[in-house]
Parts: structure tokens; C-alpha cells; sequence
């Protein structure tokens, strides 16, 4: 029972907003008021380089992968794996110590999934670095990654708990990019590098 705690762990883990973070060590201005207004290393890249943008990142996926590597160290069960990796995903959504207004969650989902499975957060990385490639629309590849992750999980995992997650993982992504989503219909969406 003591290692549900890691749920509760990995929720104020995942609050910690590490574009604030970053962005106060830098000077920087507020990415929740400036730019696309998003707490999220694509924001902080926009508004103060890459240096800062790369310390989100880490920031970010680490918060993801910490609490879930944590529960495989323990020894814990599918289903706490599981619930501990989403609780670290929703926490970067919904921060406590924000008042629940977080970022979109990509880099804290790729911290998670290599968590899960390294060849699942690669698979996943490398459909976002490909279709980035391709288009280079962050958004789209955060959204073709999200749509291909349960699968990923059943073919890399096979483990219930952790595709369903990965379900959850990927509604919520889809639904905190449903205003990229609308941009891209109209041929609106920025890419990267402008």
C-alpha cells in the first residue's frame, strides 16, 4: 500500500513548472503571459533561446521519468507504474502550485514513456523528430506522436495498465492542443524556427 504514495509523489513532481522556472533563472518573461502563453520548452525557446529551452526540456521529461523509475526501482506493479507515470503528466497539466494551469505535457509525456519502456519513449521521440522534420509544426508532431503512443505501448509493453495509461496520456494531449488543432485546419499554426 505504501507505494500508491508514489501517485501523490509524482502529481507534485509534475507541478513543478520548469519553463517558470528557467524562464526567472534567465530573466526571462513570463511564458504564461507572453507568447503562445504556454509554460513549455517551445514558449521558452521562442522567448530565450535554446539554452533555456533545453533546460525545460530536461526539466520537464525529467519530471516525467523520475517518479516512474522510481516505482520500477521499488519493484512496484503494472498498475502502480501506471498511475504513477499519468498522476507526473497530469501534475505538469494541472500544476497545484500553479492554480492548475500548466503546459501542454509533451515533454513531460516523452519523460514518462521512456519510463514506461525506452523503446516506447524512443519510438515515440522519433515519430516527433520525423514529422517535425517533415513539417516542422511542433504541434502536428506532438499530435501524430500522441495518436501513435497506445500502440506503441501494447507493442513495446503488453501490459494493460500501461496502454491504458498511454490512452489517457493521449486524450489529454489531443485535448490540450484542440486550439493547434483548429490553427492547423486553417493553416494558421506556427512552425518552428519562426
Amino acid at each position: 500500500m505504501l507505494l500508491w504514495l508514489l501517485v501523490p509523489f509524482a502529481y507534485l513532481l509534475g507541478s513543478i513548472s520548469s519553463a517558470i522556472l528557467v524562464s526567472r533563472a534567465f530573466a526571462l518573461p513570463d511564458p504564461r503571459q507572453q507568447g503562445s502563453k504556454n509554460p513549455g520548452a517551445t514558449n521558452v525557446l521562442r522567448l530565450g533561446g535554446r539554452k533555456a529551452a533545453i533546460l525545460t526540456l530536461a526539466g520537464d521529461a525529467g519530471k516525467g521519468l523520475i517518479p516512474v523509475l522510481t516505482a520500477h526501482a521499488l519493484h512496484a506493479d503494472d498498475m502502480i507504474v501506471a498511475a504513477t507515470g499519468l498522476a507526473a503528466f497530469i501534475g505538469h497539466l494541472y500544476p497545484v502550485f500553479f492554480g492548475f494551469k500548466g503546459g501542454k505535457g509533451v515533454a513531460t509525456s516523452l519523460g514518462v514513456l521512456l519510463g514506461f519502456s525506452w523503446a516506447l519513449g524512443l519510438s515515440a521521440l522519433l515519430t516527433w523528430i520525423t514529422v517535425a522534420a517533415l513539417f516542422r509544426i511542433s504541434s502536428l508532431a506532438a499530435i501524430v506522436a500522441a495518436l501513435l503512443t497506445p500502440v506503441f505501448a501494447w507493442h513495446w509493453t503488453a501490459s494493460v495498465p500501461v496502454t491504458l495509461a498511454c490512452n489517457g496520456l493521449a486524450v489529454l494531449l489531443l485535448w490540450r492542443h484542440r486550439e493547434n488543432m483548429q490553427r492547423l485546419a486553417r493553416g494558421e499554426e506556427k512552425k518552428l524556427g519562426r
